[in-house]
């Protein structure tokens, strides 16, 4: 399988987005693959969750769909495997705290490995959190993604002592969305980031138009969830060919 730092440490990056079981766990199948073969060089696959602190309306809405389909943590891990049947693009799992706690930290980060999951983004579980997840984490061979925002810089050097696979640099304060306009911060945190790592960095929240593709240059690589998670929405029974041509015009704007 392609590793996930040594794919976003070269380049400009795409990283995608879909939530499992939205609309079916089939479809979703068939769309982290379309995006794998339109050009994402990593997927992140949301497990649904019933309070999704960090994710706006669009990924909220998808979550309830999901939920809606009674999609359990076992039916995701076997989605997975049948996804890694057709493609070997490195996956993320992006989910809460409550649904990997319940499941035992261990037997979670264990099913990861069976299936190739590499890394783990958890956005309600800051460093101070960390302590017991962490060392599973580094033991079964994972990455727990360190999130950063502009807010971070006092604890900037301790997180990314701990960062591994890439930093999730949040583009935008609050909760995830389309934008009509970002703010450059990310990229001064970026500047930042580079004095205390060289782990890749991914810039997300908020990205989802194609002049935004090219507005972090410094970045490894840009991260769309909720503009992808809208187009399934929007055909939920056919949405490959929509993001297909979606990323294409992502990625050739981020290498104009």
């Amino acid at each position: 399988m392609k590793d996930l730092t040594q794919t976003l440490a070269t380049g400009k990056n795409f990283i995608g987005f879909t939530v499992a079981g939205d609309p079916d766990l089939d479809h979703t199948v068939d769309y982290v693959v379309a995006m794998a073969e339109a050009g994402a060089d990593v997927v992140e696959i949301g497990i649904a969750f019933s309070d999704p602190s960090a994710d706006g309306p669009t990924i909220l809405s998808a979550d309830q769909r999901a939920l809606a389909n009674d999609v359990t943590t076992d039916q995701v891990f076997e989605t997975v495997a049948k996804i890694r049947e057709k493609t070997d693009v490195p996956l993320v799992f992006l989910t809460y705290t409550n649904i990997v706690f319940k499941y035992g930290y261990l037997n979670f980060l264990k099913k990861m490995k069976a299936n190739d999951v590499q890394g783990i983004i958890l956005p309600d579980m800051p460093l101070e959190e960390q302590k017991d997840f962490l060392p599973m984490v580094k033991n079964q061979g994972r990455h727990l993604i360190q999130l950063v925002t502009s807010q971070s810089k006092d604890r900037l050097p301790k997180i990314l002592e701990e960062a591994s696979g890439f930093v999730y640099v949040v583009s935008s304060l609050g909760i995830t969305g389309t934008r009509q306009k970002l703010s450059n911060e990310a990229n001064d945190l970026i500047a930042e980031i580079r004095k205390y790592s060289q782990v890749p960095v991914g810039v997300g929240f908020g990205i989802s138009q194609v002049d935004q593709a090219s507005q972090f240059p410094a970045a490894n690589a840009i991260i769309v969830g909720s503009a992808l998670v809208d187009i399934i929405a929007q055909h939920p029974d056919d949405a490959s060919p929509y993001l297909t041509d979606f990323i294409h015009k992502m990625k050739e704007a981020q290498h104009a």
